[in-house]
């Protein structure tokens, strides 16, 4: 039976007052943070013993963040008597997936699957986490007759209806992304889920290049697909696919590096095409999350402060705060950390190193004397855990913070 044939659920409206009223109360306990509230009155700025910590203006949790948790907490209150499960992840931060399932939510991936999909029936409620999924799953789920509760980010929406009228109008999505990230696996699956549409992941500007030297010159066909292993659609075929194309994006990528991408390919399409029939072969739409542009826009502004050193809090695997930690890197010495527990002590802290892809120790990180830090955090990191790690660093000089603030 085909899943537009099933008896779907009653739509549940979980957004009710009654129930947002007791979700944000829990939310709250879980994530709020007074002194990072403080700390914003006070110009995200903190003072004492040599120590000066400067916050970002945008970090933490953006609103699609916020709502995602906001509907899984919604739905754990709401259907009290039936069995959730999700997805996946929610979002990339380990301590809010560690409360969802302290919660009673029951994963269907990832490290800490405890079911499968074919063991699903109609009286169970699946959670679809903020990067969405992908049609074939989503179908799957369906034809299951499963209750929903959907948190697919509005941005992540916006880019799925661009490249769906990409595969209608016969144009070949590029997407910038991770070709293995829910958010990218969601959207290229939209992409064919029209007959005869076709998507290319590429993940950097060298990617990129190739691309464009096979749209101006073609090349060894096999040897071009050998380069992008998993990262395009079934039967793609580089001397007809791209002809036409239109650029979309992972919405956690960098922005510069995106409009870089977009110039490149741009610019093929007018070599071998001309400018005069640029409409015919190439489009691009702006599809970066804002609150992501946000976020790397404030640790820019952040970065012309005189810092000795970033600390940048949040998931290992999340996307958005990982392009921080890049970003940071290149400018002031930087340590990316999951939360406050990785500053060991003011002799060494443990962090994730980029480049290696995994974490590493470092020693005699921070000086004995005057020292100027910046923090920020990705989208999906919640605000208690900048609270720790502020905390944390002036516990470091023997320096209560309740105590500064109260005194100010």
């Amino acid at each position: 039976m085909s899943p537009e044939n099933i008896s779907r659920p009653a739509r549940v409206n979980l957004r009710r007052p009654d129930i947002m009223e007791a979700v944000r109360e829990e939310v709250e306990q879980h994530y709020r943070s007074q002194i990072v509230e403080k700390l914003r009155q006070r110009g995200s700025l903190l003072e004492a013993a040599g120590l000066t910590v400067r916050l970002a203006k945008e970090f933490g949790f953006c609103y699609g963040v916020e709502r995602a948790i906001d509907l899984a907490y919604a739905a754990r209150k709401f259907f009290h008597d039936r069995n959730i499960f999700i997805l996946g992840e929610i979002i990339h931060n380990p301590e809010v997936n560690d409360q969802l399932r302290a919660m009673g939510v029951r994963f269907l991936s990832g490290p800490h699957k405890s079911a499968d999909i074919d063991q699903l029936t109609a009286e169970d409620v699946v959670i679809i986490p903020a990067f969405g999924a992908q049609v074939e799953i989503m179908n799957k789920l369906k034809t299951k007759g499963c209750q929903f509760v959907d948190t697919t980010c509005g941005d992540v929406m916006s880019v799925w209806k661009r490249v769906t009228q990409n595969a209608h109008e016969k144009f070949t999505s590029i997407i910038h992304g991770k070709s293995k990230h829910e958010e990218t696996l969601a959207t290229s699956s939209r992409t064919i889920a029209n007959q005869g549409g076709h998507y290319l992941v590429v993940l950097n500007v060298t990617e990129t290049d190739c691309v464009c030297d096979y749209i101006r010159h073609g090349g060894d066909k096999e040897e071009f697909l050998r380069k992008f292993p998993g990262a395009y659609s079934p039967g793609f075929d580089p001397d007809r696919d791209l002809v036409s194309i239109g650029v979309a994006n992972q919405t956690t990528m960098l922005r510069s590096e995106t409009e870089e991408i977009q110039r490149r390919l741009r610019q093929a399409m007018i070599d071998r095409h001309g400018a005069d029939n640029l409409d015919k072969h190439f489009r691009m739409f702006d599809t970066i999350c804002g609150a992501t542009q946000q976020r790397q826009d404030a640790l820019i502004q952040l970065l012309k402060e005189p810092l000795d050193m970033m600390i940048v809090v949040g998931g290992y695997n999340s996307s958005n705060t990982s392009h921080l930690a890049e970003l940071s890197e290149a400018q002031v010495r930087t340590f990316f950390i999951k939360n406050a527990g990785e500053i060991l002590s003011a002799k060494a802290i443990r962090h994730f190193n980029l480049h290696e892809q995994q974490e590493v120790l470092t020693e005699n990180w921070l000086p004995d004397g005057p020292v100027s830090i910046g923090i920020t955090a990705g989208a999906s990191c919640p605000n208690n855990l900048i609270d720790d790690t502020v905390r944390r660093l002036f516990a470091l000089r023997d320096v209560n913070v309740d105590e500064i603030i109260a005194n100010h």
